[in-house]
């Protein structure tokens, strides 16, 4: 399957340098609302004048009023249709010259300048004007669509204070370097992707994620932009340019993604083309052919009723309510912290039926925990001090997991002769006493007896001796992520019949971390081809594969599946890039999130089309008949297409 991927954020316009700033002006201001288009604004003023001159006309006719009738009755609805219908015709006109003949736009013109032909000019008018005013209502539906997706993820400040010799400097974020120094007060939004210098702050991140719950960064973390700075005054190294920053690449992602067109999209887009022809040829053989069948032979009549029939069978409904129903898809999916990469991708992750997942950072939190302290002849808390102390002096992310589950009473404790035995551990004296911190061979090596059990245990394990006697163990693991069993449920939930586990971890984990999951098939010890030859193995069988992951070895495999995903927050620029879905809150369950959503949005698309087409056929029926007039036809054709809109616009407002 061939896939379109993402390319870089596009630069954007340059802005001014402004003065430097003091400490009681206020931060970086919104980005202004752009004023309304003066066309846009014209458009409706002639829908509204054409609107008042069609009731005027109905009235006169209505109330049969002698001195209008003439010219003058034309004249007034020959004007009413100008105002709407010039633009159209106009439309008409120039794709003749082009080549394309059969559109909406010729549809409507040969319909309503054949009723004015015939005499019918309030329903000419009319059916001009509801199609021009239904045109309206899908215009402000995307605008508002577009509307909500921008606010919601372009939080990108227009100033940022840059530190220079001392002094804060209002700045384009724009200007900035990567290696400067920014500012950010408590309540203001990060300009820039970066490291933080200073103790850090509470972070807002439901731009990037989706969830607004607070998230502390401390120094030396990594802060995004987009993330609102909630408690005090901190200090970030800048890491990456404005165009580069997360957030310009997730708005690039949305704004390209509208562009990719699901195959619902294609087939009603192909089909617009072929059906329309034949429905002007229909048409005309309904107005012409009855000349050789019926006795009693009206040219106007007939021509009516095809007129009717061209009206009715307009594919607009089609033509607008399924893009702006993908684009509420997308729409939706953002709100809840999911980008996908084109509505093509809606359609395909509806027909997932294999879920494969990474372990490390997709399953599991990729942070190395204390998942259970086991002490003999000593107290808990002695024991962790003590084992803390002497961790505390190694770098290694196992000792950095004991460091922090043990508090701050090991640094109390006085540490002497620290030695690191390669492939073994620590040896040390803490407060006066000889410690072992390692694996099982360290105990070994210097003739410390323990319980051989501790060997037969699947997840990390860091042993202590005090003393030269067995003082007992510590296990470490990477721990489950918080939803990770409501995500498998789910997705059974949502028809996934296999869920698989990959993973470059030891075999004897994965299993494990498998079994507590209810994971269908777990597989460890794998390189990242061996993962690529797993999910070939998958799609051979007639599987529609999703795999999930975040690291750069992923990178191939999230390519190869028929829909890829990657974990946004913590996931490699890699995976993201290869994605055709990003996870930015980092939660597995989302991947239910994402189908339901999927699921959804083509029932919507669904329902638009059977709504079309049915009442469609319907009038179509009646008007062949002479059942139906061109009021029956305008709703038809813009009463169906205001309600299908509607529907559309309906999915974005759907918590999921």
């Amino acid at each position: 399957m061939t896939k379109e991927r993402n390319s870089k954020g596009k630069e954007l316009e340059d802005m001014t340098i402004t003065s430097p700033r003091t400490a009681e002006e206020p931060g970086p201001k919104s980005r202004p609302e752009r004023p309304e288009n003066e066309e846009e604004r014209s458009s409706y003023v002639l829908t509204i004048l054409s609107l008042v001159l069609l009731l005027a006309g109905i009235a006169l006719d209505f109330f049969d009023a002698e001195w209008f009738s003439g010219y003058l009755r034309l004249a007034v609805f020959g004007i009413a249709y100008l105002l709407v219908g010039g633009k159209v015709i106009k439309h008409a006109a120039t794709n003749i010259v082009k080549g394309e003949v059969f559109n909406e736009f010729f549809l409507m013109s040969i319909a309503t300048i054949g009723a004015f032909y015939i005499g019918e000019y309030a329903e000419g008018v009319a059916v001009m004007l509801f199609y021009v005013i239904g045109e309206h209502f899908q215009e402000a539906a995307v605008a508002r669509s577009r509307k909500s997706i921008k606010a919601l993820i372009d939080n990108r400040p227009e100033e940022v204070g840059l530190i220079r010799n001392g002094q804060v400097v209002i700045v384009d974020p724009k200007e900035v370097e990567i290696g400067e120094i920014i500012q950010v007060k408590s309540g203001e939004k990060v300009a820039l992707d970066g490291i933080i210098l200073n103790e850090g702050s509470s972070f807002n991140t439901a731009a990037l994620t989706g969830e607004s719950k607070p998230d502390t960064k401390g120094k030396g973390e990594t802060v995004l932009a987009g993330m609102i700075n909630l408690e005090k005054l901190i200090e970030i190294e800048v890491t990456s340019r404005y165009e580069d920053s997360a957030l310009s690449k997730i708005l690039k992602l949305v704004e390209e993604a509208s562009g990719r067109k699901a195959k619902t999209q294609k087939f009603i887009t192909k089909f617009a083309k072929i059906y329309t022809p034949i429905v002007v040829f229909f048409a005309i053989g309904l107005a012409l052919l009855p000349y050789f069948i019926v006795e009693t032979y009206i040219f106007e009549d007939w021509l009516y009723r095809a007129l009717v029939f061209l009206v009715i069978s307009c594919p607009c409904a089609l033509v607008i309510s399924i893009p702006l129903g993908y684009f509420g898809g997308i729409g939706a999916a953002s709100r809840n912290g999911l980008l996908f990469k084109g509505s093509n991708f809606l359609d395909l992750i509806t027909e997932v039926d294999t879920v494969v997942m990474d372990k490390t950072g997709t399953l599991t939190e990729g942070v190395f925990k204390v998942q259970e302290v086991k002490v003999e002849g000593i107290p808990q808390d002695q024991f962790l001090a003590l084992t803390a102390a002497l961790e505390s002096k190694s770098t290694h992310p196992i000792a950095s997991a004991v460091v922090e589950h043990a508090g701050e009473a090991y640094k109390q404790l006085e540490v002497q002769e620290v030695a690191e035995i390669a492939g073994h551990g620590l040896k040390g004296t803490v407060d006066g006493k000889e410690l072992l911190v390692g694996n099982a061979k360290l105990l070994q090596k210097f003739n410390v007896s323990f319980d051989p059990k501790i060997e037969e245990i699947v997840e990390t394990i860091v042993v202590v001796a005090i003393d030269q006697q067995y003082a007992g163990y510590i296990t470490i693991a990477d721990a489950i992520k918080e939803d990770a069993a409501v995500a498998i449920a789910q997705l059974r939930e949502f028809g996934v019949t296999s869920i698989v586990m990959l993973s470059g971890d030891k075999d004897s984990i994965v299993q494990k971390v498998a079994g507590q999951l209810k994971i269908d098939q777990a597989y460890g010890g794998l390189l990242p081809q061996d993962k690529v030859s797993k999910v070939e193995e998958l799609k051979k069988q007639g599987r529609k594969v999703a795999f999930v992951g975040d690291g750069i070895n992923d990178a191939p495999v999230i390519t190869l599946a028929d829909v890829g995903m990657a974990m946004g927050a913590l996931g490699s620029d890699a995976a993201i890039e290869t994605a055709d879905v990003v996870i930015q809150n980092d939660q597995p369950s989302q991947i239910a999130t994402a189908i339901k959503i999927g699921k959804k949005t083509r029932q919507i698309v669904w329902q638009n089309i059977i709504l079309a087409f049915g009442v469609k056929a319907l009038v179509l029926i009646l008007g062949a008949f002479g059942l139906a007039s061109l009021w029956e036809a305008v709703f038809a054709d813009v009463g169906v297409a205001f309600l299908a809109i509607l529907n559309a616009v309906r999915l974005q407002k759907i918590k999921f």
